[in-house]
């Protein structure tokens, strides 16, 4: 079995959802393309697909490991690209968009400093909470933050996050402190708009007769907005419980100015991504932009600096 191909097969088919449009666009025979995962899943010993007439999704299993399959396609195209680009420089114009709150921390300060290492690059930087269509708007990368519904996408791990609830001491003084995530549903809690990207609610880990399971809720409260870092202000002027990730909160729980609360119920953490559309071979300027943003975020003082 050649694994790459087969791993192109299978990413092909996941993000199409169909074995003949995969087919279709490999040039192959469906049959070919059936074959071909009947032999990954039969050298890998799980089931990746559930294939019928109507429809394919993809198994838990396979949900893993078409992260894996991207991320390994990803690194196999950026080892060719880089013995066939020999010493040429990266030159072009590059779009990148992030989350406003974190892209204003954590990327755009990275922005200068990624031009002035090549020169012949120019940068434009988009920062919104709303969920950018790349392919759709001409972006060439996304910094994201958190779940990654969109499978249609390569997404590369830059690094862990992980989100607290928090609260002023005073406000917790003044309505008390939850004690289990469902007590969340009786305090005033500050939310994303539903036009934002946090899609799926707050995430907590509970304990179940199992063991546990991530579950999702939708708190509410009298204030909401579309923009995180003003959840961030109202949360510490103590109008709410808020639910924020460690790199914006963590110098304030450090300070005192906040008190993070249910966090024997805090999810496992979740990812920070570079995700651009699906493509055969990725210019140099973006392979050398997520090879700098990987660089710096793999750094615990990259973190400890910025808290």
């Amino acid at each position: 079995m050649d694994k790459i191909k087969a791993f192109e097969s299978f990413v092909s088919v996941a993000q199409k959802g169909s074995l003949t449009a995969a087919a279709k666009a490999e040039n192959v025979a469906p049959a070919i393309m059936g074959r071909r995962l009947d032999s990954l899943e039969a050298f890998l010993g799980v089931k990746l697909l559930v294939r019928t007439t109507r429809r394919i999704t993809l198994t838990h299993e396979g949900m893993a490991f078409l992260e894996d399959c991207q991320r390994i396609l990803g690194d196999v195209a950026n080892a060719e690209a880089s013995v066939s680009a020999g010493g040429l420089k990266a030159s072009g114009h590059l779009r990148v968009t992030a989350p406003a709150g974190f892209g204003r921390r954590h990327v755009a300060p990275l922005v200068p400093k990624f031009q002035e290492l090549h020169p012949d690059v120019s940068v434009s930087l988009n920062l919104s909470d709303r969920v950018v269509d790349l392919a759709a708007e001409g972006f060439d990368c996304a910094v994201r933050v958190g779940d990654l519904p969109d499978s249609s996408l390569i997404r590369v791990r830059m690094a862990d996050n992980r989100r607290l609830c928090v609260a002023t001491p005073a406000f917790l003084k003044r309505y008390g402190t939850p004690q289990a995530p469902n007590d969340l549903m009786r305090f005033r809690c500050l939310t994303l708009s539903s036009d934002a990207s946090q899609t799926r609610g707050w995430a907590f880990r509970v304990p179940t007769t199992d063991g546990h399971e991530v579950i999702h809720l939708r708190p509410s409260g009298p204030l909401d907005c579309s923009d995180g870092q003003v959840l961030h202000d109202w949360c510490l002027a103590g109008y709410g419980i808020a639910w924020r990730s460690t790199w914006e909160v963590q110098a304030d729980i450090k300070a005192g100015r906040l008190a993070s609360v249910l966090e024997d119920f805090a999810a496992p953490p979740n990812g920070i991504y570079a995700v651009f559309p699906q493509r055969k071979h990725l210019p140099l300027r973006l392979r050398l932009w997520m090879d700098f943003l990987k660089e710096n975020y793999a750094k615990d003082s990259y973190w400890n600096a910025h808290e």
